[in-house]
């Protein structure tokens, strides 16, 4: 399958055509940013770390019953994709208290939630991707009703999903974000990627604060250490899945 132009190129990755409409390549790139790319730098080897992270997470997701748009690696730091039309939404599933939750709530660092939240922002780097309310969400026609009920429904599973195997990587997730997208048959698809860019990842055998993070807080918060915080994460996500295969 050949690679014709360049169709979008985002903070972390680069999605060209190809041949078949249905599908796009992308490349997964080593740029890092936070703060909504306020604070932007390089992990080396990030862009393979993730792409194998989320390729092998998508992999166990779609053998739970998780539709993506995951198809194949046609090299370390590519990923073969169903080509879809990105909904304009960020999903967060939380377990844990961190980040955003505690500075807008003044809930503690670390506190367990009582059940997982759900929580929708707009898709918008110029507006901060500001947290919306169910009526703000309608109003700008972001997702229907039913949209916003499935997906609901698939972030939990997919919670559910991952709080398992994580655990088995002796990890905890502490919050994700998550992205869908339609396909050509309005389908709807898990999207994006999921890895150490996009998940709180706390080692759960480490007590200290800051040496128990495993994902881009480190780069956030200028933590240091955070090429070998990736790959860490990257071998217990490959011992995981060869011990469970």
């Amino acid at each position: 399958m050949s690679v014709n132009s360049k169709l979008y190129e985002g903070k972390a990755k680069i999605l060209y055509t190809t041949d078949d409409p249905e599908v796009l390549l992308a490349d997964f790139k080593d740029d890092a940013t936070a703060f909504n790319a306020q604070k932007r730098g390089s992990i080396q080897g990030k862009g393979k770390i993730n792409c194998i992270i989320s390729s092998k997470l998508f992999e166990q997701l779609e053998a739970h019953g998780i539709k993506t748009h995951f198809i194949a690696n046609p090299a370390p730091n590519q990923m073969r994709v169903r080509a879809v039309n990105i909904l304009p939404l960020e999903v967060v599933v939380r377990n844990i208290a961190a980040g955003s939750l505690c500075q807008q709530t003044g809930l503690p660092l670390g506190t367990v939630l009582k059940k997982p939240l759900v929580e929708f922002y707009y898709k918008n780097d110029e507006l901060g991707d500001p947290l919306l309310t169910s009526d703000r969400l309608y109003l700008m026609e972001l997702a229907t009703p039913e949209q916003v009920d499935a997906i609901t429904h698939l972030a939990l599973q997919i919670n559910e999903f991952l709080r398992g195997f994580w655990q088995r990587c002796s990890i905890t997730l502490v919050d994700f974000k998550l992205e869908f997208g339609l396909d050509s048959q309005q389908q709807l698809l898990l999207a994006d990627e999921i890895s150490p860019d996009t998940c709180r990842l706390w080692d759960i055998a480490e007590g200290d604060s800051n040496r128990r993070v495993l994902d881009k807080d480190r780069f956030r918060r200028d933590l240091g250490n955070v090429e070998n915080a990736y790959q860490e994460v990257l071998q217990r996500v490959i011992k995981a899945v060869e011990t469970k295969n």
